[in-house]
């Protein structure tokens, strides 16, 4: 047995040993298995607007550059000088043409090039004059952007397996594309990174981690629509990806209810999509989703609007969060208003829902230190139905195994999809004037 995470099909059950979200070696290990061999998001494309347009994250651990060059061409940079190691670009976003070290005044062209040394001729001429370190490589998908330090990897499209449809379903939204808008959550979380991994596609703590959410929906709307997780099933998308997915019914709850300005707008939009990619695709676009790219992406598409939101493990029980908002650019104006809305009130770090989400994920890491007591915690909820996912923890278990493969060298036991209803498996009509090739 795994000393890990407990798998009996009999029972059934499914366990993982808190010593996952506590043990600094297990974290050291994750760091080396898990994401220095993955795919990792950096950002999308359409944060950088114009060429010369950068913006800086850490990215498992390394502080990186995402960039447009001059010429328009999307790039990531080590955010280090090679002379050095100080840091080239010290704000978290801007426009600028050479980015110039502010500790020895190195400088650099955005194609990563050195452009000035200080004293050149004092290096001699068979110095290496180095330009600047990049990820082993860099990949793009409908404007989602991955890196990985691994260069034996396979390539992105590849290893995003059947999450390609579902970010497929976000970003067809758009006849122009689908662009972030500026502005970004960031928040921390005193608590282990997979912890909120699992929190963001749990289709069932809605009704009692939100309770007072829901409460003032029904104060101010009537009765809450809280069919989230009955109109959901859980979809096993490969490579430890894995999404909720839920008809145009489910989720109503998440967010106020739209406005008829707002949802005339929405249906208007909808029915232009229909021309180009038929009902059956537009259909499940209505629908929800929550999705976990493995390791730690997460897109959630309510009707609300689309979060994206990024994970950033520290320490085994301290995690850095950003969050954006994805929109259709063409879309009407009091619909663009209430997605801002629900995103600041309801996303938002002081909003109606993440400071319940950080307050029980807290919780959780503050008892671990009892896991001598109480060491495993269970993720069973599901495995006996007939149709596995619905209302359970499908979703959870298929990460949970990807993760245990890379970090222990071992596969558990599979277990099998439901049969996905036919709203589920909709098709395009023909394929989109939009490539959902990867660059």
């Amino acid at each position: 047995m795994s000393e890990y995470i407990e798998v009996d099909q009999e029972i059934p059950r499914f366990r993982v040993n808190r010593k996952v979200m506590t043990d600094p070696a297990v974290f050291a290990v994750e760091r080396e298995r898990v994401f220095d061999h993955s795919w990792l998001y950096i950002g999308h494309e359409t944060e950088l607007a114009k060429p010369n347009d950068y913006v800086t994250r850490t990215v498992a651990g390394r502080p990186l550059i995402l960039a447009r060059d001059a010429k328009g061409k999307v790039r990531v940079w080590v955010n280090s000088c090679p002379h050095r190691g100080a840091m080239l670009c010290r704000e978290p976003k801007g426009n600028a043409r050479f980015m110039t070290c502010f500790y020895h005044g190195w400088s650099f062209n955005n194609s990563g090039e050195v452009v000035s040394i200080p004293d050149d001729a004092g290096y001699g001429a068979g110095f290496e004059r180095p330009g600047l370190a990049a990820p082993a490589k860099v990949g793009s998908y409908r404007g989602f952007v991955f890196v990985s330090f691994d260069p034996d990897i396979v390539d992105l499209p590849t290893y995003l397996a059947g999450a390609k449809e579902y970010l497929d379903l976000v970003s067809d939204q758009s006849e122009v594309g689908m662009r972030v808008l500026p502005g970004t959550h960031e928040y921390s979380v005193k608590a282990n990174w997979k912890l909120l991994t699992e929190n963001s596609y749990d289709g069932y703590h809605l009704v009692s981690t939100h309770q007072r959410y829901l409460e003032m929906i029904t104060a101010a709307h009537g009765k809450a629509d809280i069919s989230f997780a009955s109109n959901s099933i859980a979809v096993n998308l490969g490579g430890g990806h894995a999404v909720m997915a839920g008809t145009p019914a489910s989720g109503a709850a998440l967010g106020r209810p739209l406005s008829e300005e707002a949802k005339h707008e929405k249906a208007e939009h909808f029915e232009r999509l229909r021309q180009t990619h038929g009902d059956a695709w537009v259909d499940r676009m209505g629908g929800t989703r929550n999705l976990v790219i493995f390791p730690n992406l997460v897109v959630i598409d309510l009707v609300m609007g689309v979060l994206i939101r990024r994970i950033e493990p520290v320490t085994p029980d301290y995690m850095e969060v950003s969050a954006w908002q994805l929109v259709p650019p063409e879309e009407g104006e009091e619909l663009h208003r209430q997605r801002l809305d629900n995103f600041l009130t309801f996303w938002g770090p002081g909003g109606l829902a993440s400071p319940d989400d950080v307050e029980a994920l807290e919780t959780c890491q503050r008892s671990y230190a009892a896991q001598r007591e109480l060491p495993w915690s269970d993720i069973s909820r599901g495995m006996h139905t007939p149709h596995k996912g619905m209302n359970g923890e499908y979703q959870m278990r298929t990460w949970w195994r990807r993760w245990h493969e890379l970090v222990a060298g071992e596969a558990l036991p599979e277990e099998p999809q439901a049969p996905l209803p036919d709203f589920f498996a909709g098709q395009r009509q023909r394929p989109a004037s939009a490539t959902a090739e990867a660059k």
